[in-house]
């Protein structure tokens, strides 16, 4: 199931002036062009200001979203999302290690953010998708979305157990910090969240119970959600669930191609080309796909012919929209430019082409396809900076067919661009996920292997 999460307005607090360069980073000339390294380091850090810089204040959490313009929709101020602010731990340790803050700085931060976290609503465990961050009070996502959301909830509990291993083993404040966030992933109840059959359910209302009806069954951007189920200590689940459920008794498994390029699953609703993009990245930012599978997949395969095959589409061209090509690419959801040239959000893919690029389907898969990704982070930096280039890195979303931008900024399109690059510089976080103890035993579990990491 697509998610049509939309994020945050902000303003500069807890400003780390000595570290974070307030300015927009100098371009070069021409004759003075940054190496890939320099520009990487460019763009990560500039994206990290959006969950430091410009988080909500009182909560320290990834604000929904954030535009520079100051326009945003009504009382929609101070919104924080879930999901993006699991994102954004993980960009917060990433800051602490490339010196962007300082440890202490950081510390400080995370545990603002855990007291916040402790006191906010859960339902069962589970945190709602939109939180208010003046008060913690479940903001709803839609009528009968009042209540827990157990995928946001998967993303941001992957981010906890990613600052709980970075800070374990550190000084007394480090540790105390880490132990708030062991406690608080160890309290979401993911076996209630079956509704008593083989499947794990989205969510779940005080006031509309299951009516909602959104069992997770794949493949999409859920697969972290079952991970941290069968990794629960507290409230795990059966490997049934996952095997019937997600896996849905093997039909998971798909025999279609695109380019040549296998699918290997079945991507609901987009069994042709694959979904948008940011299924190889949301599940994929604390879970190292390098040398993992299963009896349904390798997942470095999986998430390798996904992007291979938006690209191919890309460079196919087949509606010949403006620009598309080798250094211009890479389709996800994303704020769109809707028909009357209004702004929207669309979950764009090659089934679903609006002549949109969104900079964090490629910037994200720099993982998998780092040529490919850096051909177009240097395309937008030095050739379309002025229309694309902001306060917390590229904007969301260009379309050069129709001259526009979207010069907004959404959590969970900054987030995987810090943590993805993050992860291609050094594998940090990656590292520290893939080695807490209860995610080796819950991938075990399973039926997961990983030669990488012993298992």
């Amino acid at each position: 199931m697509i998610r049509i999460a939309l994020i945050l307005f902000s303003f500069t607090f807890f400003s780390c002036s000595s570290y974070l360069d307030k300015q927009k980073e100098s371009t070069t000339s021409s004759e003075e062009k940054l190496s890939d390294e320099e520009l990487l380091s460019t763009v990560q850090k500039q994206t990290f200001k959006y969950f430091w810089d410009y988080a909500e204040p009182n909560s320290g959490l990834a604000r929904e979203r954030y535009h520079p313009d100051g326009n945003y929709p009504e009382n929609d101020v101070n919104i924080v999302t879930t999901g993006g602010s699991g994102f954004g731990l993980m960009a917060i340790v990433s800051g602490m290690s490339q010196g962007y803050i300082t440890k202490e700085e950081g510390v400080e931060r995370l545990n603002k953010i855990a007291d916040f976290l402790a006191k906010a609503d859960r339902f069962h465990g589970a945190w709602p998708h939109w939180i208010d961050g003046n008060t913690g009070k479940v903001k709803p996502f839609g009528t009968k979305d009042n209540g827990g959301d157990l995928v946001e909830t998967s993303f941001l509990v992957a981010g906890m157990i990613t600052v709980r291993e970075y800070l374990k083993n550190g000084s007394e404040k480090e540790k105390a910090v880490a132990q708030k966030y062991d406690a608080l992933w160890k309290g979401v109840e993911w076996n209630w969240y079956t509704n008593n059959k083989n499947v794990l359910y989205w969510h779940w209302s005080p006031t509309y119970d299951w009516q909602m009806n959104f069992p997770l069954q794949g493949y999409n951007e859920c697969l972290i959600t079952y991970v941290m189920a069968a990794s629960s200590p507290t409230h795990t689940i059966d490997p049934k669930v996952y095997h019937e459920g997600w896996a849905r008794s093997s039909g998971i498994i798909s025999s279609n191609t695109k380019y040549n390029i296998p699918l290997i699953l079945k991507h609901n609703g987009a069994e042709e080309f694959g979904g948008p993009l940011f299924w190889a990245h949301y599940s994929y930012l604390g879970l190292d796909p390098n040398q993992l599978s299963d009896q349904y997949a390798n997942y470095w395969d999986l998430n390798v012919n996904h992007v291979k095959i938006d690209y191919e589409y890309c460079l196919e061209n087949p509606k010949n929209f403006k620009g598309y090509g080798a250094d211009y690419w890479g389709l996800t959801a994303s704020y769109s430019r809707n028909s009357d040239g209004s702004i929207g959000y669309d979950a764009h893919m090659p089934g679903n082409d609006k002549g949109v690029i969104s900079p964090t389907a490629a910037i994200s898969s720099i993982v998998y396809s780092p040529k490919e990704a850096m051909a177009v982070i240097r395309n937008l930096y030095e050739n379309h900076e002025e229309e694309t280039w902001g306060d917390a890195g590229f904007y969301d979303a260009v379309s050069l067919q129709n001259n526009w931008t979207a010069k907004r900024y959404l959590a969970i399109d900054q987030g995987p661009e810090v943590v993805m690059i993050e992860n291609y510089r050094t594998g940090l976080l990656w590292k520290l996920f893939m080695n807490a103890p209860e995610v080796k035993q819950g991938l075990i579990k399973l039926g997961f292997s990983s030669g990488k990491y012993g298992f």
